[in-house]
């Protein structure tokens, strides 16, 4: 986990949360889930990259990805 990783997830007021990892505000809040994602991946992106980690309705990690950098650990190829 590098300093520059984001969590999205929904505020107690129903608002959608960007937030950097060990900040004590929000970067941004927005009302839908969607628009916090693309705001947390483009600041990930135009600060040299890092994870996403997207919490769905009921607060577990629903999604995680690598943004503005190579991914360490990729999806494997399932297809053999």
């Amino acid at each position: 986990m590098s300093s520059n990783d984001r969590s999205v997830y929904r505020n107690s007021d129903g608002n959608w949360v960007n937030k950097k990892h060990g900040a004590s505000r929000a970067s941004s809040i927005h009302r839908t889930q969607r628009e916090a994602e693309s705001a947390a991946k483009g600041m990930l992106r135009n600060s040299g990259g890092g994870e996403l980690n997207t919490h769905g309705l009921n607060g577990k990690i629903r999604s995680k990805d690598t943004i503005g950098k190579r991914d360490p650990f990729p999806p494997r190829d399932t297809e053999h």
